[in-house]
């Protein structure tokens, strides 16, 4: 992996952003920006990436301490990464959208298409149709990502959710739904029905554009 003192000048994050702004920038990039550099030890880049799994895991309820566990993070980034959070949260909401159509649902996603494994995705939504919560249910490996009803389901009942959208990326780039992403679907669907939560839509996205259950008629 390449270290920022590797990189030209004009690719290191914080030129990079100057310079094209922050959405050409990664996940990974952007959390370096954040921290400002690496430790002994730890470059910044291989911290971002660290750092990225527990965001992932955590998502919007990440606190100060989840990250501090990490060698490297010590208070003053760990209160820097959880203060930024909490920034972002008070003012960029994903609670409120107002989904209609698969489409509508991507731009909470979108950042997930970069991701070198597959990420499972729940999206909670309310009678109204608005986004409750986006949470990560699992990441698995490099094109497979194992899921079980009640991993996807335990949060979105403790919330009394009314439906539900699912995706996740494919690292390949195909939008072509596996057999085991059809099975999957089924069996939320199912589950959902028993539990009164509808499954409205399982998504496969890539950086290419990305594949509807609902709208090709399989849910």
């Amino acid at each position: 992996m390449k270290k920022i003192r590797d990189l030209p000048e004009h690719e290191r994050p914080r030129e990079k952003l100057l310079a094209k702004g922050a959405r050409a920038l990664s996940d990974e990039e952007l959390l370096a920006v954040l921290i400002g550099k690496g430790t002994r030890g730890h470059d910044v880049l291989s911290l971002s990436r660290r750092l990225i799994k527990v965001i992932d895991e955590k998502g919007t309820a990440l606190k100060a301490e989840d990250i501090m566990v990490l060698e490297g993070i010590g208070t003053a980034k760990a209160a820097l990464i959880a203060a930024a959070f909490e920034f972002v949260r008070r003012r960029i909401r994903p609670e409120g959208v107002k989904i209609q159509s698969p489409a509508d649902v991507l731009p909470l996603l979108r950042h997930y298409a970069e991701r070198k494994q597959e990420h499972f995705l729940a999206v909670s939504l309310n009678g109204a149709s608005e986004v409750m919560t986006v949470r990560v249910v699992t990441i698995g490996l490099i094109n497979m990502s194992h899921v079980h009803p009640r991993e996807v389901f335990a949060d979105v009942i403790t919330e009394r959710a009314s439906s539900l959208i699912v995706a996740h990326n494919h690292p390949s780039g195909s939008l072509v739904p596996s057999e085991q992403d059809r099975a999957v679907t089924v069996q939320l669907k199912k589950a959902g029905e028993i539990l009164g939560i509808k499954l409205l839509d399982h998504i496969v996205f890539s950086r290419r554009g990305y594949y509807s259950f609902l709208e090709h008629g399989e849910i």
